[in-house]
């Protein structure tokens, strides 16, 4: 069995749906990542009729929305509906997973808030069948950082996202930040860069990142998702001519 393989919508910055699901089928991934910002065709500003159209173009084709790709930002203040309309959304679209980024300063202040606002938001992400991720960015970039959080909150509802290239960047090796996320991963963020001083996308396989040792962690059903920060690095090459060699790039890595 090999890892199932989906792609971001950061790659695909503005993309109506219709065209996601149709490139996502085209290049043969199974599942999309959907950045949930304003500037978007989704995000929690929506209403009820264009969640449903959006996920019926997703499974008339076979594509599973694996994750609405929210901003919150658990170490400070939010709103009291913040993360309940992120679950919401995701809830009504099909999706397993909302993302949120850890977003403070490393004070205990800001990780007991993380804390609290998690655990808060435990409960309804269990009863709506869907799971937030704390990606391994910011403050809390390395697997080790976001367990700290991750395994005082200790609730099913709330889960780890596995950032490759932060941990990277954190100074971890795979198997180290593997060791701290297992217990709460959701799935794995994959993608491609020059060095740590140039953080421009590079198709998959091309850069520095550490990939084959990555994959080697993971369990051969997990979810990849591949993350080309395109809406950040205008000029990188587009993502649609490079989705059928990611592919096959990932599918080999998955085989080893």
């Amino acid at each position: 069995m090999t890892h199932r393989l989906a792609l971001s919508t950061l790659g695909l910055p503005g993309m109506p749906m219709p065209d996601v699901a149709r490139l996502a089928s085209a290049a043969g991934y199974q599942g999309v990542e959907l950045r949930a910002h304003p500037e978007e065709p989704v995000h929690p500003g929506i209403g009820k009729p264009e969640r449903a159209a959006a996920r019926a173009e997703f499974e008339a084709l076979g594509i599973e929305i694996l994750t609405v790709a929210g901003y919150a930002k658990v170490t400070t203040p939010l709103t009291p509906q913040e993360l309940p309309e992120l679950v919401a959304l995701a809830h009504d679209l099909g999706a397993s997973y909302v993302r949120v980024f850890p977003g403070g300063d490393g004070t205990p202040e800001a990780d007991a808030r993380a804390v609290q606002q998690l655990t808060r938001a435990a409960q309804l992400a269990e009863d709506s069948n869907v799971r937030i991720l704390l990606e391994t960015h910011d403050s809390h970039r390395t697997g080790a950082a976001a367990a700290t959080l991750l395994d005082r909150v200790d609730r099913k509802g709330i889960g780890a996202l596995w950032d490759v290239m932060h941990t990277w960047l954190g100074g971890e090796t795979p198997a180290e930040s593997y060791a701290h996320l297992a217990p709460h991963l959701g799935y794995t963020q994959v993608k491609d860069i020059a060095s740590a001083e140039d953080t421009t996308p590079l198709p998959l396989g091309t850069g520095a990142l550490p990939l084959g040792d990555c994959l080697a962690q993971l369990p051969p059903d997990a979810w990849l998702c591949w993350e080309y920060e395109k809406r950040w690095y205008p000029d990188a090459a587009p993502l649609p001519g490079l989705l059928a060699a990611g592919r096959a790039y990932l599918t080999a890595l998955s085989e080893i």
